[in-house]
Order: structure tokens, then sequence, then C-alpha cells
């Protein structure tokens, strides 16, 4: 990946107060030649979240950004987040209140309603960008289910919280299970 370093963010829109991230850094480009030769040998590349400037300076990107720029150049059918939350959820205080299946619009509501908070935030704005890659499905489930991996993959019922495009691109079973 090559990147750039983030520049100050307003504090709010109009503030004259700002934010400056240090060495965090959002991304140009993405270079999957090396990724695919190692997949095409049958290895599994472990990707750190790291990058580094024209210059050389190293700096440190979101790793949900990072799998998602990945995806998107790869056009990858699926992409997983692992997340500490059983999946999106309705009410961020209320894990019961997980949400199956949205869309991209779905998660501009979420976010305009408040319910998308702390890590969510950047979570969200990678799977949109990914979808808008060209990833098919992503997938949010958490880490700490021993089977969600499975489950969310193989089953239309899931674990965790399946983004797509648009909710209406999805099979019937897949439909009859968003209800």
């Amino acid at each position: 990946m090559r990147a750039h370093k983030r520049g100050p963010v307003p504090v709010s829109q109009g503030s004259a107060e700002s934010i400056d991230y240090g060495f965090v850094g959002d991304i140009d480009s993405v270079n999957v030649g090396v990724i695919e030769k190692l997949l095409d040998i049958g290895l599994m590349p472990v990707v750190s979240p790291l990058s580094a400037d024209a210059n050389g300076t190293l700096l440190n990107i979101n790793a949900d950004t990072v799998a998602a720029a990945i995806g998107g150049a790869l056009s990858a059918e699926k992409l997983v987040l692992c997340t500490g939350a059983p999946g999106i959820l309705e009410d961020s205080t209320d894990s019961s209140s997980i949400i199956s299946y949205t869309d991209i619009e779905g998660l501009t509501r979420l976010r305009a309603r408040g319910s998308l908070t702390h890590g969510m935030l950047p979570k969200a704005l990678a799977i949109e960008n990914a979808i808008r890659a060209g990833v098919r499905r992503v997938h949010v489930i958490s880490y700490k289910s021993t089977d969600g991996l499975l489950a969310e993959v193989f089953t239309n019922e899931g674990t965790g919280t399946l983004v797509v495009a648009d909710l209406k691109a999805l099979s019937p079973a897949e439909q009859t299970a968003a209800s």
C-alpha cells in the first residue's frame, strides 16, 4: 500500500480548532500483486496495517480500512471483519439489538440516528468503501463467537451482520431470513 499522512482535521464543521492525528495515513493505492502471488501458491498472506508515504515515513492505517482496500482491489466476493461486538447493533448499548442484514442505505440511516459509535464508525466507512470498490458482501462478526465465522458464511441466519450494496439483491431465502 502507498499512503499519505492524514492532515489536520477540524474538530467540527467550520471550527478553527483541529486535531492532528500524527502518523496516521490514508491509502492512496494498493498493489495486490504480491498478495495474488502468495494466494496462487496456496499461502495465506498476513497484512499489517502499516504503510509508508513517498518519503518512507511509516504510517499507521486503520486495519478495517486496509482490509476494505485490499478486498476491493482483489474484487473479493466476501470480506469478514471481526470485532468485539456481535455485529452491527441497532442500539450500541444493547448487544442483543444485532442487525442481521443491512445495506449501504441502512448504514447511512444508522449513522444519522447515532447508532454507529466509537469503533463502528470507521468500520462502517470501511464497509461502504469495500462495497463501492467491488466487494459483494461484508460480514461483521464477533471474534468471541467460537463458530461465528462458519455460521456467518455458511448459513442464511449467520451470527453477525451481513452488509450488501442493496438488500433487494439478496436471494429469496436470504430475504426471508432478513425479515
